[in-house]
């Protein structure tokens, strides 16, 4: 399942992580949101521990949504060690975003 957190610094989110972070910009009104979640609850119990998976609310963290430039819901945004590596905007099947975060993992 992925996880809504609340934190003091997005970097120490992203940076202090030992395994790839994918963020799910999402918003509570979104329905493409709503269905991406259910897709990214299927990713989890594919692909376990190997990549960590946080939803960000764009609504309570606008500044996030503005400086990873977030114009469209869903958008996932990977890091890796810090950094933003990847990234897709919509809905995606579970079956394509494993392919994709394997790249990565």
């Amino acid at each position: 399942m992925a996880t809504k957190k609340q934190f003091g610094s997005f970097q120490e989110l992203v940076a202090g992580s030992t395994t790839p972070v994918l963020v799910d910009f999402y918003a509570p009104w979104c329905g493409p949101c709503q269905m991406m979640s259910k897709i990214l609850d299927d990713v989890k119990s594919r692909i376990g521990e190997q990549v960590q998976i946080v939803k960000i609310n764009t609504e309570n963290y606008p500044d996030l949504a503005s400086r990873y430039q977030v114009y469209a819901l869903p958008t996932l945004v990977l890091f890796r060690n810090g950094q933003p590596v990847d990234r897709i905007e919509g809905v995606v099947s579970a079956k394509q975003l494993v392919e994709r975060l394997h790249l990565f993992t």
